[in-house]
């Protein structure tokens, strides 16, 4: 079975890409044989819908938190709603998201999923730094598009034996297991420092050697070994830890419940990050 893991941007372009990595697992080890760069996301979501069989995770949410829904007045069946979400434009989701924040007190103005918490993930309603409501607004109806099944979100019978999984990710859940809360990546110059460098050195050695609790090796030729060392932007490193965490679901796909490792009940409009 093809895996991808995929670091994504909702506004992908030459110099800030979409990068998904592909591998296989097998005997404990996953294998990381090439990356695939988008510049549009329509190049990403016709590229997913041309590839016949998957299972990915991606680095970008798949619902939105209950209390948030529930209060917008939103529907509260998961495809009705992303249908819904896919229909509003930005300035609209900005503006409901902000109103929705006014009224909430300092220090607890985002709704958070039940997810959040365990993985330690950005809440999936936040427009800045980073942008992740747009990313659920770009990303997941091109999934849906191209025919992906999200276990825990669909109804088990639509998982059953799919050709196209996708799961929700998060790299910093894995990165911060093997290294703890060292930066690894900037996007800014500035930023891109000799620490930082030496935390992907030290992250990419972890993954190798299996460490932490996923228990997979990541197998690396040299050429894909110097491009998560050289991307001081993250990108190929960040796709390469979704990867590990997509063989680690796979692996757990016929178990009870949605499958793949995911918790047997899930709110069913707000999902579930894969390994947290």
């Amino acid at each position: 079975m093809l895996l991808l893991g995929c670091d994504f941007s909702s506004a992908p372009s030459a110099r800030k890409p979409i990068v998904v990595a592909l591998g296989s697992a097998s005997d404990g080890s996953v294998r990381l044989s090439a990356f695939q760069l988008f510049a549009t996301l329509d190049d990403w979501g016709q590229w997913l819908r041309a590839t016949p069989a998957w299972v990915g995770a991606f680095d970008l949410p798949f619902g939105l938190p209950r209390e948030l829904v529930v209060q917008l007045g939103w529907p509260l069946e998961w495809e009705r709603l992303i249908a819904h979400y896919a229909g509003l434009d930005r300035d609209e989701i900005r503006r409901s998201f902000a109103a929705f924040c006014v009224a909430r007190p300092a220090g607890g103005k985002f709704a958070h999923r039940q997810t959040d918490g365990p993985a330690g993930s950005s809440p999936s309603m936040k427009w800045v730094n980073p942008p992740v409501a747009f990313m659920l607004h770009a990303g997941l109806p091109r999934l849906l598009a191209a025919g992906a099944v999200v276990p825990g979100l669909h109804p088990p019978h639509r998982t059953a034996n799919a050709p196209r999984i996708a799961l929700e990710a998060y790299p910093g859940l894995l990165a911060r297991e093997l290294i703890g809360r060292r930066s690894y990546k900037s996007d800014a110059v500035a930023g891109q420092s000799a620490e930082r460098r030496q935390a992907r050195v030290d992250l990419v050695a972890e993954l190798e050697r299996g460490a932490g609790r996923l228990g997979l090796r990541l197998s690396l030729e040299d050429r894909a070994r110097a491009l998560l060392l050289d991307d001081a932007k993250g990108d190929h490193l960040d796709a390469a830890l979704c990867l590990v965490q997509a063989a680690w679901a796979q692996a757990r796909s016929g178990s009870a419940g949605p499958g793949y490792g995911l918790p047997p009940v899930i709110d069913p409009i707000e999902g579930w990050i894969a390994t947290a």
